[in-house]
């Protein structure tokens, strides 16, 4: 077993995007998540005499990779789309089968999509591989393979965990900065430089931009999914249901 599959056998990736940070990640993504299947839907609509709203989500294919316990795979297949997951961790995999859904799921590697064909998939999520997979090369070739299970034309959504996000909560915050730079884990233009053991890697918007143009793929837009929700969730746990509603719909806006 890796160190990834022991972690995420205690961690509960469920319970976190349940909770009001991780719901505020979960409704943001989905609204964007749904924005790419709406256009995917209306290229269909125009290329057909006549369908209808169900026929048209059946033929609209998704491709999550590293879906974890399936939150996302699981609420889309429910709404009539055809999914695939692939998740590495077993048992998270068993989590996401046991959901009873008629999601399509396989054991995978980012890195390395076999099992999959070109070209196929309208919507492709890589939400998860990309926090774990150390070094440019390793990010670069899952982008590569999302790339070539992607139909022309189509959207692929790329979650990464953004540098100055450790370095404001974890460094500053949490008042680890003077720790983290004495070990070596942050460098003297404040990059977060983890190793493979510490499970997580940051990048910054510059990263993202070369990774793209070495894949040949076109940003169309970059979504900041929990904003400051992360910086504030004792805020967040403390509000009524009305003022957390409220700050999703400022946050959506």
């Amino acid at each position: 077993m890796t160190e990834l599959e022991e972690y995420y056998n205690k961690f509960n990736e469920e319970k976190r995007l349940n909770s009001r940070h991780g719901q505020v990640e979960y409704r943001v993504s989905m609204k964007y998540i749904h924005r790419c299947l709406d256009e995917a839907a209306a290229k269909i609509m125009n290329a057909a005499a006549s369908v209808n709203d169900e026929d048209v989500r059946s033929q609209i294919r998704i491709l999550d990779i590293g879906a974890g316990t399936g939150k996302y795979s699981v609420a889309l297949a429910n709404e009539g789309y055809d999914v695939t997951a692939v998740e590495l961790v077993k048992y998270n995999l068993g989590i996401l089968k046991s959901k009873g859904s008629n999601v399509t799921a396989m054991q995978g590697n980012a890195l390395n999509l076999k099992k999959l064909e070109d070209n196929c998939f309208d919507v492709t999520l890589l939400f998860g591989p990309m926090y774990h997979l150390f070094g440019d090369e390793d990010k670069k070739k899952a982008l590569s393979e999302a790339h070539r299970v992607t139909k022309s034309g189509g959207v692929i959504l790329v979650a990464y965990c953004m540098n100055e996000y450790s370095i404001v909560l974890h460094g500053f915050k949490d008042n680890y900065i003077k720790e983290s730079i004495k070990e070596g884990k942050v460098n003297a233009d404040f990059r977060v430089t983890p190793k493979p053991e510490d499970l997580y890697d940051y990048v910054r918007l510059e990263d993202i931009n070369s990774y793209n143009e070495a894949v040949d793929l076109e940003r169309i837009q970059i979504v900041a999914a929990d904003g400051p929700a992360n910086y504030m969730r004792q805020t967040l746990n403390a509000m009524d249901e009305e003022t957390y509603d409220l700050f999703i719909q400022y946050h959506l806006s």
